[in-house]
């Protein structure tokens, strides 16, 4: 009876593994940091007494992972905004990071409240095309190539739109990120 936890425990691994794994690394700053929530959602797994009483293993996953990933942010307290530009490389800019960190000071969130109305207007400019596949890879959190996928569209064409949108919106941003950059 010892054997059917671990065999559906192997089983769930193997069914969300990657998956979840995608998630939590679209989530945080380094690989360590996902490597370590994905080991932690696993651990937790095991110590659920009941497997066939969770109703919904992804929901429930993904919810671990969730709280894990909130709780690694809370504990850095490393992510002012001003942490999340890059002065290297504006590729490594991720809009999520912005959107979805934790306001340490006044300033910080009505910074995140402006940035998040001036990306709503400057999203509303963008095609439809543009808009949907820079909304769902970037706020929705799906790759590239399940947008790809579901539109039936050429990866390399949902490339370009994410690209396009991104010139866009780093263009029509640019005071923003400028003022980010004082902070």
């Amino acid at each position: 009876m010892a054997e059917t936890p671990k065999r559906n425990i192997i089983e769930t691994v193997k069914q969300y593994g990657n998956r979840l794994s995608r998630f939590i690394r679209g989530q945080v700053k380094s690989d360590e940091d996902a490597e370590d929530i994905l080991q932690d959602v696993w651990y937790q797994l095991t110590k659920v007494v009941d497997l066939d009483g969770i109703e919904s293993m992804s929901g429930w996953l993904f919810q671990v992972a969730k709280n894990r990933i909130t709780d690694t942010y809370r504990r850095k307290k490393e992510d002012s905004l001003s942490d999340l530009m890059s002065d290297d490389d504006d590729d490594d800019f991720r809009f999520r990071e912005i959107l979805l960190a934790d306001s340490e000071t006044p300033e910080d969130q009505f910074f995140k409240d402006i940035f998040w109305e001036e990306l709503m207007r400057a999203l509303d400019e963008l095609p439809e095309n543009q808009r949907t596949v820079f909304v769902q890879n970037e706020l929705e959190d799906r790759t590239l190539q399940e947008i790809a996928d579901q539109t039936s569209e050429n990866l390399k064409t949902i490339i370009s739109r994410k690209r396009y949108a991104v010139q866009h919106l780093r263009k029509r941003l640019q005071n923003l990120y400028d003022e980010l950059d004082k902070l």
